[in-house]
């Protein structure tokens, strides 16, 4: 129970810390509750999509259902992809984007990388019925974190403990933290209303391929700005095919 609560209080900014004290070494394994957390993150989200959509038009409820995810996580993720962008978009050699990654300021690359993938996914949950969009990030919220989460058994971590950004370097998942990653993600996906929609998870499993590849390449491993750029582009790309297959019929 501990890594789960340990994992809710790192991907939230809920005050699940008063439940009890979590010691330092239980937030090295939380990489295989990733997907659990989505399913909470997702909730949130998708309760306030539905609520808000039984008063405002589907845009709007769209974007408070993006927005409360973002107070919830404390733009976790997003300032990740930030800084993803600004390191990978800058180039250079492995040392100069490690450090335009832990750089706190954030550069012209990161600012359009959000700005474009903010349009992105609005623009798509938007092209959906409510109902599928709701469906949608249920599924595409921990699906795409539990996916995103393997990378940290492809590639090894880029920098060591004492210059993390987070001071925690994540351990490799043993065969039964991958079997509670593959139930987490891979359960969600039964809100999807048809299996077609099911289509729309190997686009995922390209992107985090690419990603992971890039990652390999430029820098010999990952960083946490790279799981958090992993987990939002992973989730682009899942709710881009959802509407792909929507309007293909």
């Amino acid at each position: 129970m501990l890594r789960i609560l340990a994992a809710l209080i790192f991907f939230t900014r809920l005050p699940f810390w008063r439940i009890a004290q979590v010691p330092q070494a239980y937030f090295k394994n939380i990489v295989s509750y990733w997907a659990l957390a989505g399913w909470f993150t997702a909730g949130i989200a998708t309760a306030v999509l539905y609520a808000a959509s039984l008063v405002f038009p589907a845009g709007i409820a769209v974007l408070l259902a993006m927005g409360s995810r973002l107070l919830v996580t404390g733009c976790l993720h997003e300032d990740g992809l930030a800084d993803f962008f600004d390191g990978f978009g800058a180039g250079g050699d492995r040392n100069r984007i490690l450090a335009i990654m832990k750089d706190s300021h954030i550069g012209t690359y990161g600012v359009i990388g959000l700005a474009l993938y903010f349009l992105l996914a609005y623009s798509a949950l938007s092209a959906l019925p409510v109902e599928l969009a709701g469906a949608a990030i249920l599924a595409g919220d921990p699906f795409c974190k539990g996916v995103s989460a393997m990378l940290i058994n492809r590639l090894p971590y880029a920098r060591t403990e004492e210059t993390s950004k987070a001071g925690v370097v994540y351990s490799r998942m043993s065969a039964r933290e991958y079997c509670v990653v593959a139930v987490t993600g891979l359960l969600p996906l039964v809100w999807l209303p048809e299996a077609r929609y099911l289509w729309a998870t190997l686009p995922v499993a390209g992107m985090w391929y690419g990603l992971t590849s890039l990652m390999k390449k430029k820098i010999q491993g990952y960083t946490g700005d790279c799981c958090g750029a992993t987990v939002l582009l992973c989730e682009l790309t899942f709710y881009l095919a959802i509407v792909l297959i929507y309007t293909v019929r």
